[in-house]
């Protein structure tokens, strides 16, 4: 009997954190499309450009395995970036065939704004929070984070 009210109860704390980081989750990406409006890119061309600023340069089926898009949808993308000079179509040095996506100037300091701004949000909404609370939830995450990608 205890033992099923063990399992319950973590059944339970399961589902809370699920429902909770799912709200977060949705928060965090109505809080982008916000801080987006004041640039003139979408919520994909940011995603698109945070993979190509936190990883490099990279080709089209790349880019689109990690937005999880069709190559043409990253292609179209890819396109109206180019156009507004936020990245280049680079050919491989090792190979001529290969064309990587290298972003410039203007959408590296669209990111850079963008991302310091969300900071300054995270830092609002803990300003609540204790050194210590705000370095376990810091550890937790990333020990969420690490168990998430091994999975």
């Amino acid at each position: 009997m205890e033992l099923e009210n063990t399992i319950e109860n973590h059944v339970d704390r399961v589902s809370l954190i699920e429902k909770e980081l799912r709200y977060i989750a949705g928060i965090i990406k109505q809080k982008g499309r916000e801080l987006l409006s004041n640039y003139t890119i979408t919520p994909p061309q940011f995603v698109a450009l945070q993979w190509l600023y936190e990883y490099g340069d990279m080709t089209i089926g790349d880019l689109s395995n990690k937005m999880y898009l069709a190559c043409s949808t990253t292609t179209d993308l890819v396109d109206r970036m180019e156009k507004n000079q936020l990245v280049i179509r680079v050919k491989d040095s090792q190979d001529r065939r290969v064309v990587r996506i290298h972003l410039l100037e203007e959408g590296e300091r669209i990111i850079q704004e963008v991302i310091k701004k969300r900071q300054i949000y995270l830092q609002e909404v803990l300003k609540n929070f204790s050194d210590e609370e705000i370095q376990l939830l810091q550890s937790n995450l990333v020990k969420l984070h690490q168990e998430m990608r091994e999975d």
